[in-house]
């Protein structure tokens, strides 16, 4: 069976470059490791926050829920004397580095960060049981930081898959 030139051409015979989809892939990728790096300052400016108060001394006043002086004041508030909210202040700085670092295409970046929010997010889910079932209380200020780190979580691994599809179509 003969083939007709029809068959033959490419899509960069049509004004179409052959790597479109393999482009369009790259900048989601890089659109969401930018959209993780500004989600995680939110969470940093929390954590910093937080850190500030307890390393003060000054008690957290809730808003939105009661409960904030309880859940910070409690003996999972720190880790061996190092204010949690400190432990989660690095990080967001780190998800930030790495995400920024994974937006400019450097590769280990995005592995690294995966790994990385993945402990935050475990973390998170421990936090969330804590303050629900132990201390009976919740904290604004920790429940914004569950926001943001399955923010996070959905954003990197969104970009991951987005980064496994162009590397099979490459």
């Amino acid at each position: 069976m003969m083939s007709t030139p029809e068959a033959t051409r490419s899509s960069s015979d049509y004004g179409v470059p052959d790597n479109l989809e393999e482009n369009t892939t790259s900048r989601k990728a890089t659109l969401l490791y930018g959209v993780a790096a500004l989600v995680s300052l939110a969470g940093l400016a929390d954590s910093i926050y937080l850190t500030i108060e307890h390393i003060s001394g000054r008690s957290v006043k809730c808003t939105i829920v009661s409960g904030c002086s309880e859940v910070l004041s409690s003996p999972y508030a720190t880790v061996r004397g190092i204010p949690l909210a400190l432990i989660g202040a690095a990080a967001y700085f780190s998800a930030f580095s790495l995400a920024t670092l994974a937006a400019f295409d450097y590769k280990p970046a995005g592995t690294i960060l995966t790994i990385l929010v993945g402990f935050m997010f475990l973390t998170t889910l421990w936090l969330l049981y804590l303050q629900a079932f132990v201390i009976g209380h919740f904290c604004q200020f920790c429940l914004l930081s569950a926001i943001v780190t399955t923010i996070l979580t959905v954003l990197v691994a969104i970009a991951r898959m987005t980064e496994g599809r162009s590397s099979r179509t490459a």
